[in-house]
C-alpha cells in the first residue's frame, strides 16, 4: 500500500514533502494512534469496569493487569468489528485499489467511528464541549466537530463505567460490613476483616457467574 502523499503550501503549487519526512510524520501518527483509538472505541469503558471488578473483590493483582488489558482489547475488537468492517469496505479497500485518494479515504473512515461515538455520547457532554470551544451550537449532533466529539465521548464512557462500578461494589461492600460487624461482636478485633470477607466475596462472585454477567452487560451496552 503506498504512503499517503503529503504536500505543503498548496496555494503555491502543492510542493510534495520528501519521502523521509513523510516516513517521520507517519511514524509520529502511528505512535499516537493507540491513545487516539483507545478514546474512540469501547476500550475505555471496558478496562475501567474490569478494574472496578478487581478492586471490589480486593484480590490485589488477581487477575493480573496483562489479563485485564488483553481481555479489554479483545472485547473492544469484538464490539468494534462492525465499525472496522465498514471502514475496511468503504475506505481502506478502495484506497488500496487506487479508486480514491487519502483525503476521501479518511473522510469515509471517520464517518462510522463518529456514528458509533455519537450513539454512546450524552448530549450534555456534547453541549459542554461545544460551549467551551466557543463555537455555535450545531442544528444536530452530526454537526459537532470531531475535536469536540472525542473528549465528550470519553467523558460519557467514564461516567457510564463509574455507574457500573458502583453497582458492582455494592454487594461486596455489604459482605465487608457484615463480616466486620460479626468480628466486632465476637470481640475478634485483631483479626483483619478483609482476610475473612475475601473468600465469601470470591464464592459469591463465582456462584452468580460474575464474569459472565459483567461481560454480557459491557458488550450488550455497546452493541
Amino acid at each position: 500500500m503506498p504512503l499517503p502523499s503529503i504536500t505543503i503550501d498548496p496555494a503555491a503549487g502543492a510542493v510534495p514533502v520528501s519521502t523521509a519526512l513523510q516516513i517521520v510524520l507517519l511514524l509520529t501518527v502511528l505512535t499516537l494512534a493507540p491513545a487516539i483509538l483507545i478514546l474512540m472505541t469501547s476500550f475505555t469503558r471496558t478496562v475501567v469496569v474490569l478494574g472496578f471488578v478487581r478492586n471490589a473483590l480486593a484480590t490485589q493483582q488477581m487477575p493480573p493487569n496483562q489479563v485485564l488489558i488483553g481481555l479489554a482489547l479483545f472485547l473492544t475488537v469484538f464490539v468494534m468489528a462492525p465499525v472496522f468492517g465498514q471502514i475496511n469496505t468503504d475506505a481502506l479497500q478502495p484506497y488500496i485499489a487506487g479508486e480514491i485518494d487519502v483525503s476521501v479515504a479518511l473522510g469515509r473512515a471517520e464517518a462510522p467511528i463518529r456514528q458509533f461515538m455519537l450513539r454512546h455520547t450524552r448530549e450534555r457532554d456534547l453541549a459542554m464541549l461545544v460551549s467551551l470551544s466557543g463555537a455555535e451550537a450545531p442544528a444536530d449532533p452530526q454537526g459537532v466537530s470531531t475535536l469536540a466529539l472525542v473528549p465528550a465521548f470519553a467523558i460519557s464512557e467514564l461516567k457510564t463505567a463509574f455507574q457500573m462500578g458502583f453497582v458492582i461494589f455494592v454487594p461486596f461492600l455489604v459482605i465487608d460490613m457484615v463480616v466486620a460487624s460479626t468480628l466486632m461482636s465476637m470481640g475478634m478485633l485483631m483479626l483483619p476483616p478483609m482476610m475473612i470477607s475475601l473468600p465469601f466475596k470470591i464464592v459469591l462472585f463465582v456462584l452468580v457467574d460474575g464474569w459472565h454477567l459483567v461481560i454480557r452487560s459491557l458488550v450488550a451496552g455497546m452493541l
